[in-house]
C-alpha cells in the first residue's frame, strides 16, 4: 500500500491537486470559453499568445493553463457554431451543419445543452486514448534510434503538411521554409554559430515562441483588420428555448455519441489530423447509420452531437502523439512543444521514462477541465450572446497588447519583439497567399532534431542506415503517401465529374 501511494501515478495527481495549479485551471477554463466563443480567435493563437506568460510557472502549472485553454475551447467553440453559423475554432465547422438550423427552429438552447454533452463524451474517450496509449506507444518508440527518429519527425512534417487543406505544394513550401529557419544558431553537431550575421541574440537560433505568437496572433489579427469590409456580422439567435433534453433524446443520441467518441479517438492519433476533419467524419458515418437521415444538415441533433463528440474526442490522442512520439498531433500542440521544451520538457519516447508522474498528471489536468467547463456551459450563459455583439476592434487591441507584452516577457528582450514583428508580416504574407502557418513552425521546431539525427545516421553507415531499417522505411513510406495520395484522389474525382459532365449531353431529349 505504501508503495502504490508513493508512485509516480499519484505524485503526478497530487501535484495537480495543488490549490496554485488548481486556479490555474479555472483561469485557463475562463479563458478558453472566451476564446472559443469569439469567432476568429483560434485555441492555437490563444495558446501561442498564453505561451509567453506561462514560461515563467512550474511545467506542472503552465501545462495546466494551456490544456485547460485547449479543453475548454472545445466547448466556447460551439456557442457562436451554433448561434451565428459561425465557427469558434476550426474543430467547430460540422457543429453548424446541424447546430445553427437547430437554432433557427427554436432550439439553441437544447443544441447547446446537447453538444456540451457530446463535446464532455468525446473528451473523456480521448482522455482514456491517452491514459492507455502514451506510455505503450512511448516504449515502442524507446527502440529507435538515429534512422527512425529522423523518419519520425519526417513522418510527423509531411502528415501535417498532407492535411493543408488540400495545399501541398504549399504546405510544402512553409515546411522548407521552417527547416530553413531552424538552421539559424549553433550547429547541433559542431556548435558552430551558422547564418546568425554576427547577432548574438541569434547564437541560440530563433525565438520560436515569438515566431509562433507572430505567426498565430498578430499576423491573423492584421489579416482580420484588412478583410473586416468583407466579413458578414450576422446577429446571434437569441431564442434560447427548452435547455434541457429529455431522457428519449438523450437515448437516442447515444449511438451518435459512440460512433463520434470511436472516430475522434482513432483519429485522433493520427499526427496533423485535427478535430475538424475527425468532426466531419463522425456527421457523415453518423447519417449513414441513421434511421433519420433527411434530418441531417436541416437540424438534426444526432448530427451535432455526432461531431461535436468526435472533434474533441481528438484531443487525448492528439496529446499522447505528441508526448510519445515528439510529432505533434495538430496545430495546437505545435505550439505547445515550443513552450515544454523551454520549461525542458522534452517530448518523445524518454519523455515518460525521465518524468514518469506527468502522464497521471495530464489526464488530471483534461479531466478536471472537463467536469469544470461541462458545468460552466450548462449554467445556461445568457451573456454570451451579449458577448458575441461585442466589435471586433476592441478584440484586436486586446490581443495585440497581448502579444507585445507576452513576446517581450518570455526573455525579457527587444529583439523577441522584433523577431514578432517580423515573423508577423511573414504569416500575414502566407495568410493571404494561402500557405499554412502549422508546417512552417513544425519545421523551426523540429529541424535541428532531424538535422542532427540524420547526421548521426550518417555517421554511422551511411544512407544504408535509415533505408535498412524497417520502422524508418514504414514511416517514409507513409509519409510520401501522405504527399501523393491526396492529389491522385483530386485527380480522380475531376476524372469522374468530367466524364459525368461529358455524359449530361446525350442524357437530354
Amino acid at each position: 500500500m505504501i508503495n502504490i501511494l508513493a508512485s509516480p501515478v499519484t505524485d503526478g495527481i497530487l501535484a495537480v491537486l495543488q490549490p496554485d495549479t488548481l486556479i490555474y485551471i479555472v483561469l485557463g477554463i475562463c479563458i478558453g470559453m472566451l476564446v472559443g466563443a469569439f469567432p476568429g480567435v483560434t485555441a492555437t493563437m490563444a495558446i501561442a499568445l498564453a505561451s509567453g506568460f506561462t514560461l515563467t510557472l512550474e511545467p506542472t502549472q503552465g501545462l495546466a493553463v494551456l490544456l485547460t485553454i485547449y479543453v475548454a475551447a472545445q466547448f466556447g467553440d460551439r456557442v457562436p457554431a451554433i448561434l451565428l453559423n459561425t465557427p469558434g475554432t476550426p474543430s467547430s465547422i460540422s457543429t453548424t451543419f446541424d447546430g445553427y438550423p437547430l437554432a433557427l427552429q427554436g432550439k439553441a438552447g437544447l443544441a447547446l445543452t446537447t453538444s456540451a454533452f457530446g463535446s464532455a463524451v468525446g473528451m473523456i474517450f480521448g482522455i482514456a486514448i491517452l491514459a492507455i496509449a502514451a506510455v505503450p506507444l512511448s516504449a515502442f518508440a524507446m527502440q529507435f534510434g538515429p534512422p527512425e527518429m529522423f523518419a519520425l519527425v519526417v513522418f510527423g512534417l509531411t502528415m501535417m503538411v498532407g492535411v493543408s487543406s488540400g495545399r501541398i505544394i504549399k504546405g510544402l513550401a512553409a515546411g522548407a521554409f521552417g527547416l530553413v529557419l531552424s538552421t539559424v544558431g549553433r550547429d547541433p553537431i559542431t556548435g558552430d554559430p551558422r547564418f546568425t550575421f554576427g547577432i548574438l541574440e541569434l547564437n541560440g537560433g530563433i525565438p520560436f515562441i515569438a515566431v509562433i505568437i507572430g505567426f498565430f496572433g498578430v499576423a491573423e489579427v492584421l489579416n482580420q483588420i484588412i478583410t473586416r469590409h468583407k466579413q458578414h456580422h450576422a446577429k446571434p439567435v437569441t431564442q434560447m428555448g427548452q435547455w434541457m433534453p429529455d431522457a428519449q433524446l438523450m437515448r437516442r443520441l447515444a449511438k451518435p455519441m459512440g460512433i463520434g467518441a470511436v472516430t475522434g479517438s482513432v483519429v485522433g492519433l493520427v499526427p496533423a489530423v485535427g478535430g475538424d476533419i475527425a468532426g466531419i467524419i463522425a456527421w457523415d458515418n453518423a447519417k449513414k447509420t441513421s434511421k433519420h437521415k433527411e434530418e441531417f444538415g436541416k437540424g438534426s441533433f444526432e448530427g451535432l452531437t455526432a461531431g461535436d463528440t468526435s472533434s474533441t474526442a481528438t484531443l487525448g490522442g492528439s496529446v499522447a502523439t505528441t508526448m510519445a512520439l515528439g510529432v505533434p498531433g495538430d496545430s495546437v500542440m505545435a505550439v505547445m512543444i515550443g513552450s515544454m521544451m523551454i520549461w525542458g520538457i522534452q517530448p518523445g519516447p524518454a519523455l515518460f521514462s525521465t518524468n514518469p508522474d506527468l502522464i497521471s498528471s495530464l489526464v488530471t489536468i483534461m479531466l478536471i477541465a472537463t467536469v469544470l467547463t461541462l458545468v460552466l456551459s450548462l449554467l445556461r450563459m445568457r451573456g454570451m450572446v451579449k458577448l458575441l455583439e461585442l466589435p471586433s476592434r476592441y478584440l484586436w487591441v486586446i490581443i495585440l497588447i497581448f502579444c507585445m507584452v507576452g513576446t517581450y516577457s518570455v526573455s525579457n528582450s527587444v529583439f523577441d519583439v522584433f523577431t514578432m514583428m517580423i515573423a508577423s508580416l511573414v504569416g500575414l504574407f502566407m495568410l493571404r497567399f494561402g500557405f499554412p502557418a502549422g508546417p512552417a513552425v513544425l519545421g523551426l521546431i523540429l529541424g535541428p532534431l532531424a538535422e542532427s539525427n540524420l547526421r548521426r545516421a550518417l555517421i554511422i553507415d551511411g544512407w544504408a542506415s535509415i533505408f535498412t531499417s524497417p520502422i524508418a522505411v514504414i514511416l517514409l513510406l507513409i509519409a510520401l503517401s501522405a504527399l501523393i495520395l491526396p492529389p491522385l484522389r483530386g485527380l480522380v474525382q475531376r476524372r469522374k465529374n468530367a466524364s459525368k459532365g461529358s455524359d449530361l449531353p446525350s442524357m437530354v431529349p
